[in-house]
């Protein structure tokens, strides 16, 4: 891998630290879950099931809004938030431009091994 791709893929990983960060609760990955089916929810129904209080899950929501995971929408005194994809998106890029380093640097290991 040239000097060049490995700068981008640093500066794609810092772009996107906070995207990881905030994946990295399980609180938000559930709210994910629950974003993912299509539809705007507003905290109250995230909250059904929850043991966490309506305050928790708005500061969890605040995370995953700062990362740009999702959007929060306001109807009448009501916060609406919904998934933005794309963030997962280039996330997952990210992670697949580690992978396909991760396989080069195993193939030169297994090279040299053999």
């Amino acid at each position: 891998m040239s000097p060049a791709s490995r700068e981008s893929g640093g500066r794609d990983l810092r772009r996107n630290a906070p995207i990881f960060a905030a994946l990295g609760d399980a609180t938000r990955l559930k709210l994910l879950t629950k974003l993912s089916r299509g539809s705007r929810v507003s905290i109250a129904r995230l909250t059904e099931g929850s043991t966490l209080t309506r305050q928790a899950i708005t500061k969890h929501l605040r995370v995953l809004q700062d990362a740009g995971l999702v959007r929060g929408v306001r109807r009448g005194r009501e916060n609406l938030f919904e998934l933005e994809p794309e963030p997962l998106d280039e996330a997952r890029r990210a992670l697949d431009v580690i992978s396909r380093q991760w396989d080069q640097v195993l193939a030169r290991l297994k090279s040299f091994v053999e």
